[in-house]
């Protein structure tokens, strides 16, 4: 766009008006630019870094395939929580709620529709054989989509199911914590203790999901709707986008999993196990879990049927 003499003016008093607010010499500035190289898109991106970030574990081809997937998917996580962030600064705000809800469920739809890769795109017979060099690694173990759970709404919520009623739903936040669902996902089968993959993921993020925790208390997606006023919390448009996003993250996104695991380990006589010890026929199943973000805007009959259709 051609700027003409006075707009050119007008933006070099305000360039001088922030470069004197900070104490610094707009002319040094000037100067400097005269001295820089263009942008280009791949350093802007870092395009060459991130294309070295690749490095299987074997010679199967279709393990560059599993990463680079993982890698897309924890970016889209990124992008969620770029937009959970943001929520409790303004509160009080429908709109902008609305607008930050539609873009995660845009972001979901994406993930989800995408997983067709995992489920159809590698050969059974590489991923069987590569996967044994990942362990005890997995996809369990991504600390993103736990601070998305935990932004999203209340530890109460995340309880393993038969707890959500229970005294350990008033507990202290450690307390919640140390009964998240997904604490029972990760046990070993035969004896009830912790996997490896659980106590790994617990020593690397479990000080770190509980400040986010303590932090949220008050301020996550479900009570910031909570806090609106009435006539905002009854707009359909509103109600509708938390709606998508809960089935988004609680049943099509977990099923998805369940599809793609089913695809690879359900073997007769006996199903393979996963790379993480998890139980992936009770954990991956939404209707095992029945996590729900916002249970009041959901039916009774709608809560009893949650991931069964």
């Amino acid at each position: 766009m051609k700027m003409n003499e006075n707009e050119l003016q007008a933006n070099l008093r305000l360039l001088q008006e922030k470069f004197r607010a900070s104490g610094q010499d707009m002319n040094s500035y000037l100067q400097g630019l005269m001295h820089s190289n263009y942008l280009t898109y791949w350093d802007y991106i870092h395009l060459d870094t991130l294309l070295t970030l690749q490095q299987p574990k074997t010679s199967f081809p279709d393990e560059k395939i599993f990463i680079l997937y993982h890698q897309i998917t924890e970016l889209y996580f990124k992008l969620c929580l770029n937009e959970l962030e943001q929520i409790p600064e303004r509160s009080s705000d429908a709109d902008f709620l609305l607008s930050r809800l539609k873009r995660l469920t845009a972001y979901f739809s994406a993930l989800t529709h995408s997983f067709q890769i995992m489920i159809e795109g590698m050969e059974p017979e590489q991923f069987l054989q590569f996967r044994m060099a990942l362990l005890p690694a997995s996809g369990f173990q991504s600390a993103q989509y736990r601070m998305i759970e935990i932004r999203a709404t209340p530890l109460q919520n995340l309880l393993q199911f038969e707890l959500r009623e229970s005294t350990e739903a008033a507990g202290s936040t450690t307390q919640l914590l140390e009964n998240i669902y997904w604490g029972r996902g990760a046990a070993e089968l035969l004896t009830g203790n912790k996997t490896l993959t659980l106590r790994q993921f617990e020593g690397k993020y479990g000080a770190e999901f509980l400040r986010l925790a303590e932090e949220m208390k008050g301020k996550t997606l479900y009570e910031v709707f909570q806090g609106l006023p009435e006539s905002d919390r009854q707009r359909t448009d509103l109600r509708e986008a938390l709606r998508t996003f809960d089935r988004q993250v609680n049943i099509d996104w977990p099923l998805m999993h369940y599809k793609s695991a089913v695809r690879y380990l359900k073997r007769e006589p006996e199903d393979i196990a996963a790379t993480g010890g998890t139980n992936w026929q009770k954990y991956l199943a939404p209707k095992n879990q029945m996590r729900i973000f916002f249970p009041e805007l959901w039916t009774e009959q709608e809560r009893k049927e949650w991931g069964r259709h």
